[in-house]
């Protein structure tokens, strides 16, 4: 599941990804498009869930914080 948020500037794409396991891998890509050029970057396994809702909320709050960080 994806779902993409806009914050300050940013587009936050928070995914929860089914592992073999049963639980869900936090991946995150950040996009900031300027008028020049767009950067994206992309963080995989930030944690690991026992439910996908979890695995969204973490990597949308832990991308909140790496654009807060880099402003």
């Amino acid at each position: 599941m994806t779902q993409h948020i806009q914050y300050k500037g940013y587009e936050v794409a928070p995914m929860a990804q089914r592992l073999p396991n049963g639980l869900f891998a936090a991946n995150l890509t950040i996009e900031k498009a300027s008028a020049e050029r767009s950067r994206a970057y992309s963080f995989d396994a930030l944690d690991f869930f026992f439910d996908e809702e979890h695995a969204l909320a973490y990597a949308f709050r832990w991308g909140r914080i790496w654009i807060d960080s880099h402003q």
